[in-house]
């Protein structure tokens, strides 16, 4: 009888499963990529929306990639191991050789590999739209967008884990417009209402969004930023672990 592969082959072997699966799937692609380049898109050749002082291109583009984390680290997240508990396929992998560990290894792998594919698109399109990002500001954006994916997706896993698969659909839907409309992602929240402003600032959305944009368009590092999304990731990775089911 065969030993099972060692366990970085068997994470790198399921990452990949998991990548191709996000990206064969219609409904997941559409919200990590098509929409991404399409609310870019739209942002750049129109000024209905106010983003604030500057070019359109380059205040647009970071709040996209964030819009991108959103989309891949939450909402895809949340849909795709909601679905696999419901299923039990969950269950079965996490008692295979991978183990639970490895699963949730594998599943981070895949969100970054995704990310990957994701700015690499918007970067292309935003570039052929005139981006000029501030080079010095490079470091302190991809640590902001690990720091996002981090708080994101604890928070997916504490939804799918906790909600049904149904319950997991419609609530990841639901707050990928919100926070889109509101949440200080794709328009900067020093331009919501004041109010608002005042509440959204606490929110991993606004904080990510503020965070990319102070590094691409300013060239800043953004640490009040970073210690909101490194307190909702540690909150949600506790939580997660603790009341994540494994199956239904």
């Amino acid at each position: 009888m065969s030993a099972a592969a060692p366990l970085r082959r068997r994470v790198l072997h399921q990452a990949r499963f998991e990548t191709l699966t996000l990206l064969r799937n219609g409904e997941q692609l559409l919200v990590a990529v098509v929409l991404p380049v399409a609310v870019l898109v739209g942002l750049v050749a129109t000024d209905g929306i106010d983003l604030g002082a500057g070019r359109r291109v380059d205040l647009a583009t970071p709040g996209v990639l964030a819009l991108c984390v959103l989309s891949s680290a939450f909402t895809a997240q949340a849909i795709g191991t909601g679905f696999d508990r419901r299923y039990g396929v969950l269950r079965l992998l996490g008692a295979s050789p991978l183990g639970r560990t490895g699963l949730l290894a594998a599943k981070a792998l895949s969100v970054l590999a995704v990310l990957v594919v994701q700015v690499a698109v918007i970067a292309v399109v935003a570039r052929g739209l005139g981006w000029e990002p501030d080079p010095g500001g490079l470091p302190a954006a991809v640590l902001s967008v690990l720091l996002g994916t981090w708080a994101f997706v604890a928070l997916a896993l504490l939804l799918a884990g906790t909600v049904r698969a149904e319950g997991v659909l419609a609530l990841a839907n639901l707050v990928w417009v919100a926070l889109l409309a509101l949440g200080g992602v794709v328009v900067a929240r020093s331009e919501l209402p004041g109010g608002l402003a005042a509440v959204v600032r606490w929110l991993p959305s606004a904080a990510l969004g503020d965070a990319v944009r102070a590094a691409l368009v300013h060239g800043a590092a953004s640490p009040a930023a970073w210690a909101v999304l490194v307190a909702w990731a540690v909150v949600a990775t506790a939580l997660a672990g603790r009341l994540f089911r494994w199956s239904d």
